[in-house]
């Protein structure tokens, strides 16, 4: 059973038509793109529980390209709205014996800092992520989820949905992007805990009375830049916040955030490694001790390497310090972007900003930035930049927008960034606000 906006589905009924629709022989992959979301998330929970395959994708994506996104992962149907199953053709030189297995989530990373990879996850495994994680973030156990994120992505399905479904909960799934909406909602739900994208938790936390507060939310996928945090965790009685991989699920749980590298403590079923002190930032790794192991197109090995830059602190919980692909190497002294972005976003009128590398025939690279200000120029950014950052800190480009080009989850691919404005291509000029 779940609630999704203020209607509530039982995914049971749904049973029949879907029996009807596929048959009794599910030993396949199905692609699922579907704008109504209970119907997508009703097949998902009969197909995982029939072991098939399933890869969710965002009703976003446009027809043609789901499609080949199928391909491309080894689905054998592509399922819409009307639960009429398409046959989709084999990669080439595929063979039918070669066809990838059924018992799985199928999921595409989100291609933030590299090409897009093919990830797929035991049915199995996602178990072992689900009970260790419901046991061990004791702290929202008897909270209601609110999953106001997609539910086509790990995040909402497996902490949000499979977790709450798991410890008895009905949650309330919003497929509303209204943050008005939201917090009606969340007012409506008794002993709510929130899982949404870091952006639209700072907006909500702009938009509460000052008489309200959150009662908790969870907070992933990035961290959150420090007048943000401080925002919200001023507005929210109970901060949390997870940090993951699509490999393995989700990794560490910090319980108390009180400052955002602080991604907490893992998991009991996974091992983990990363760098021994904050200046020994070292690459963050991960292994189950349990077995089952993701696979993707591009792994190998026992260890999963996340591509992410960390230490453990001294209690044991792991401190996130930068993406290792997102560092600028600056003439041989390394810059991490969330440094720079930290001191630009301390200034009074800036209210989000993005740092990214750009190459440099001299240096070898620099720093660019873009930023959101209603009051702030570049050029008087760039003259407050001079007494905040070093100077293999400070920005070789500086670019107001209105917006950041956040993608549907709330993050921001500094590498399709620093492509459009390394090739020329970037057409964020059109958009700039008057100065």
């Amino acid at each position: 059973m779940f609630v999704l906006n203020d209607t509530p589905l039982d995914p049971t009924a749904l049973h029949p038509r879907l029996q009807q629709a596929l048959g009794d022989d599910l030993h396949h992959r199905y692609a699922l793109r579907m704008r109504d979301t209970g119907l997508g998330l009703a097949t998902l929970l009969y197909l995982k529980d029939h072991k098939a395959g399933v890869f969710p994708i965002h009703a976003d994506i446009p027809a043609e390209a789901a499609k080949q996104m199928a391909t491309k992962a080894g689905c054998d149907w592509l399922l819409e709205d009307d639960l009429v199953p398409q046959p989709l053709p084999r990669q080439p030189g595929q063979t039918a014996s070669a066809r990838p297995g059924a018992g799985v989530l199928v999921q595409m990373s989100s291609g933030t800092t590299g090409a897009a990879k093919v990830i797929t996850r035991s049915w199995d495994s996602i178990s072992t992520e689900v009970r260790h994680y419901a046991e061990f973030f004791a702290s929202a156990a008897k909270m209601t989820p609110v999953i106001a994120c997609p539910v086509t992505h790990s995040y909402g399905l497996i902490p949000g949905v499979l977790v709450a479904l798991h410890r008895g909960h009905v949650p309330v799934i919003i497929d509303a992007v209204n943050p008005k909406y939201i917090l009606r909602r969340l007012r409506e739900v008794s002993n709510p805990v929130l899982y949404t994208s870091p952006a639209m938790l700072h907006t909500l936390a702009k938009l509460l009375p000052r008489d309200e507060e959150l009662n908790a939310a969870v907070t992933s996928g990035t961290v959150l830049p420090d007048p943000w945090f401080q925002l919200i965790r001023a507005r929210t009685r109970h901060l949390f916040q997870q940090y993951g991989c699509s490999e393995v699920g989700c990794i560490a749980i910090n319980q108390d955030l009180q400052a955002p590298c602080d991604v907490g403590h893992p998991l009991p079923h996974l091992d983990l490694q990363a760098g021994a002190a904050p200046d020994t930032p070292g690459p963050i790794r991960v292994q189950l001790t349990t077995g089952g192991l993701a696979t993707t197109d591009a792994a190998g090995g026992n260890w999963v390497e996340t591509g992410d830059l960390g230490y453990l602190a001294a209690d044991g919980g792991l401190v996130f310090t930068a993406r290792a692909d997102d560092m600028i190497n600056v003439a041989g002294l390394n810059v991490y972007p969330q440094d720079v972005e930290r001191a630009v976003m301390c200034l009074p009128g800036v209210e989000d900003a993005v740092a990214f590398r750009l190459p440099d025939p001299q240096a070898g690279a620099r720093v660019g930035l873009l930023f959101v200000s209603a009051t702030l120029s570049e050029t008087q950014l760039r003259a407050q930049c001079a007494d905040l950052l070093a100077d293999h800190q400070k920005p070789a480009l500086l670019r107001r927008l209105p917006a950041l080009p956040r993608q549907a989850n709330g993050k921001i691919s500094r590498r399709d960034i620093a492509e459009r404005y390394a090739s020329g291509t970037d057409h964020t000029a059109d958009q700039q606000v008057p100065a």
